[in-house]
């Protein structure tokens, strides 16, 4: 399925000279919407998926979907203190500063063979800290699978070692 027909770009948003690259004409649409999470689903079952996990919010709106139809746990990765229990935590460089990602300490088992998914792969550095925290836990990153990956801003630099699928490029 040609899935670019379903998103919109919108020119000078969140702020001129910016093209945003809005995912949520792809979800208002059931049938694209199933047939690109039926994609990941599939790439998770040929990787032997134990567990996927997704940072906020927009990897949770690729990740749930996928684990709902895999019957597998999903795990969210969330902003410093958002999370209600005992969590480790990753500091990571965004283009205008440092944020910090946390998990919690039991959300994945050594050894468990983790999928991790996002709505769009840019720089890189979301996932790249969301990579840190699955392999603390003991966790085996098996793949990376996003809706869209945005080439000119390089993030796959940072996943050289990680099997990554994307279903769109821009």
């Amino acid at each position: 399925m040609d899935y670019k027909q379903y998103i919109t770009e919108v020119e000078d948003w969140p702020k001129e000279g910016i093209q945003f690259i809005d995912i949520t004409t792809l979800m208002d649409n059931g049938k694209a919407y199933k047939s690109a999470v039926d994609e990941i689903v599939q790439y998770a079952r040929d990787k032997k998926v134990d567990i996927v996990v997704g940072p906020e919010a927009r990897g949770f709106i690729v990740g749930c979907p996928v684990s709902y139809a895999l019957e597998i746990g999903f795990a969210p990765v969330r902003k410093e203190g958002k999370l209600p229990r005992e969590v480790i935590k990753v500091d990571y460089g965004l283009e205008y500063g440092k944020d910090v990602l946390t998990i919690h300490k039991d959300a994945i088992k050594p050894g468990q063979r983790v999928l991790i998914t996002d709505d769009l792969l840019a720089t890189g550095g979301t996932i790249e800290a969301t990579v840190k925290l699955v392999e603390e836990l003991g966790g085996i990153v098996v793949g990376c699978a996003f809706l869209i990956e945005l080439t000119y801003l390089n993030g796959r630099d940072k996943l050289t070692d990680y099997d990554v699928l994307t279903l769109m490029e821009y």
